[in-house]
């Protein structure tokens, strides 16, 4: 599984670049990055790929594409979750700018570099479908999974973010309606429709709390996973659950029994299930012993 090569992505504008990104494989170099409070940044991509040089950052940017590339034309599945339709574009005064496109992250970067305004919903459609077009282009056997984001975007306003919604909403619909290898998932309407109180969203009145996610994830798996898929899950899990785990006495026989029994269950799932990279768990489980 592959999460976020850009980083978390909002709007529809910067998805549908990231994607082109990955498809042609496009690397980047430093004059396509900007310096802003000593630490070098793409508008392209989340913070987590600024660097203290140009060149770090440069480097996992173009590491991150080459990855996105190399499983985007070999995945089976794309999940893709979309969650406001207001889009910032840059001004004259923002730094490296190429005056009106669109900025996936703001950097913290100060207001006047920026100009909002909202999608609408035929525009959103024309640049997802164009993006759709490429990635089953790119991977005919794709089948993408869209979601709408159930974070409330409230430093938007109330009003502004429900329209933002709509606007997401109508468009994902009508593209599920177009295209047979598209899937639309309600996360969205689990939790404002089904869950509808603000118990279930954190102290910040905007993102849904552990309760409401592991709602909406059961329902996912009893929408989208086979009988078999949630038996491996199981699994996997355990054996997660027993490389974390952090033993008060590791030099106990028990310990080492217990060791012993993971690393026989995790051979027997890799071998079981040879696309799987268990090499980490493995290693672990045999040099603890």
């Amino acid at each position: 599984m592959l999460e976020n090569p850009n980083g978390i992505l909002f709007n529809p504008v910067s998805v549908a670049e990231a994607i082109a990104m990955y498809i042609e494989d496009k690397q980047i170099s430093g004059s396509d990055i900007f310096q802003y409070n000593e630490t070098w940044h793409s508008w392209k991509h989340h913070s987590r790929f600024s660097g203290i040089t140009a060149e770090e950052s440069v480097t996992k940017i173009n590491q991150s594409t080459t990855q996105a590339h190399n499983w985007l034309k070999n995945t089976d599945y794309l999940m893709i979750t979309l969650g406001s339709a207001w889009v910032y574009t840059l001004t004259e005064q923002a730094a490296n700018a190429q005056v009106g496109t669109v900025a996936a992250n703001n950097h913290k970067g100060p207001a006047g570099w920026f100009a909002k305004r909202l999608l609408s919903a035929a525009e959103t459609t024309e640049i997802l479908q164009d993006m759709l077009h490429r990635l089953f282009h790119f991977n005919p056997g794709l089948r993408i999974i869209f979601t709408i984001s159930p974070v409330r975007h409230l430093r938007e306003g109330v009003i502004e973010n429900n329209r933002s919604k709509a606007v997401l909403i109508q468009s994902v619909h009508e593209l599920a309606e177009q295209f047979e290898s598209i899937y639309y998932f309600p996360a969205y309407e689990l939790v404002i429709d089904d869950l509808r109180d603000y118990r279930f969203y954190a102290e910040d009145l905007v993102h849904p709390n552990y309760q409401a996610t592991q709602y909406v994830w059961e329902k996912f798996t009893e929408a989208c996973m086979n009988d078999e898929t949630r038996v491996l899950m199981k699994e996997i899990a355990e054996i997660n659950l027993a490389y974390q785990h952090k033993p008060f006495n590791p030099s106990t026989e028990q310990h080492k029994k217990f060791l012993s029994s993971c690393l026989v269950k995790t051979k027997i799932l890799q071998e079981k299930h040879p696309y799987l990279d268990m090499k980490k768990e493995i290693g672990f489980f045999a040099e603890k012993q």
